[in-house]
């Protein structure tokens, strides 16, 4: 997978329900349904743009999605794309500002299936999006659908995780995919450094990601079966897919055997933006070294929101009943920063 460094104002708003879009039809965020709101985590994706044609055969379509839950929706988030046949792509682009996580993405051989990994937490409201680029091969109508799947490990409402761009209207939108069971393991441990291929079969494993000890494992699913190799790790870890339709433990854990990876280094160089006064609630923008994944603490607790990429953390500031200075940590598996002060106003 490559880290995406291309980053711009994210805008885009994401539907609130499962979107299908037709060729020729004008995109646009489904209607609310009668269902209660949403509790919990809980992500949402749309798409629209200039998808190709019969007349224009390359085109760029923006697939966004937004956190619309009671909760924080806390990372690893998992997408995937499949074009239909004759369709292909090379990549996404990733917009978001400012860069509080870490993006990823990989696309098959053939240019048909693109995963990617949003490392990064999202607090409800927070709205992203990606570009693709299409190209149509040949000439002719374009038939088939774009189907686009959403799935995160604490978000346990299915409703908005699929998008679909149909290419003519005469053929039925793909369905969300099953709920996602897995039977099987292949292999259940290997060494601490990771790289051990590990095949679990199942079903409902459409667009799926896999989770070892809580990291994403590379690789791909199809309906029934996950191919990915494991991260590092130590220990006894357990094995868990989220898919689209809900998440489901395997029925064997990972054990890691002799050394573990290195951890990543200590949080170093820290600043903050505003450096002066801050009232509760205000934003607060920390630039340092290694802070992907990290936890920002505002005077020893961890702050309401935040989100770390690798150089730049976002965080709110709590409520506080004294105002004066506070010092503000990064933690990551690597350690914790050295503590930065910031003052809350009066």
């Amino acid at each position: 997978m490559s880290t995406l460094t291309n980053l711009v104002r994210a805008g885009l708003a994401a539907a609130l329900t499962a979107t299908t879009v037709v060729a020729g039809a004008t995109a646009s965020p489904a209607a609310p349904t009668d269902n209660p709101p949403a509790t919990g985590p809980h992500v949402v994706l749309g798409q629209a743009g200039n998808y190709p044609s019969e007349q224009q055969r390359v085109g760029v379509f923006s697939l966004s999605w937004t956190s619309v839950g009671t909760e924080d929706l806390i990372g690893p988030t998992h997408f995937t794309v499949d074009l239909p046949p004759g369709v292909t792509t090379n990549g996404a682009m990733f917009y978001s500002m400012p860069p509080d996580y870490t993006f990823t993405e990989s696309v098959s051989p053939d240019g048909r299936h693109l995963e990617a990994v949003l490392l990064g937490n999202r607090a409800p409201g927070r709205s992203d999006f990606m570009k693709i680029t299409l190209i149509a091969a040949g000439t002719g109508p374009i038939t088939g659908a774009i189907t686009a799947l959403v799935a995160n490990a604490d978000d346990q409402d299915p409703t908005g995780h699929l998008s679909t761009h149909v290419f003519g209207g005469d053929q039925p939108a793909p369905a969300l995919p099953a709920e996602p069971r897995v039977d099987t393991v292949s292999t259940t441990a290997g060494p601490g450094v990771g790289g051990t291929p590990v095949t679990l079969t199942g079903t409902g494993l459409t667009g799926a990601m896999v989770l070892i000890g809580g990291q994403p494992a590379p690789g791909s699913c199809t309906d029934t079966a996950c191919t990915v190799t494991t991260p590092g790790g130590s220990g006894s870890a357990d094995i868990t897919v989220a898919g689209p339709s809900g998440t489901t433990s395997a029925p064997a854990d990972f054990t890691y055997t002799g050394d573990a990876p290195p951890l990543p280094p200590v949080p170093s160089g820290i600043s903050l933006t505003p450096n002066g006064k801050v009232a509760d609630g205000e934003q607060l923008i920390v630039l340092g070294r290694d802070l992907a994944g990290g936890t920002v603490a505002i005077d020893g607790d961890p702050a309401p929101h935040f989100s770390c990429g690798p150089q730049l953390c976002t965080a709110t500031a709590p409520a506080s009943s004294r105002p004066g200075p506070v010092d503000v940590t990064v933690t990551t598996a690597g350690g914790t920063s050295s503590p930065v002060p910031f003052t809350y106003s009066p």
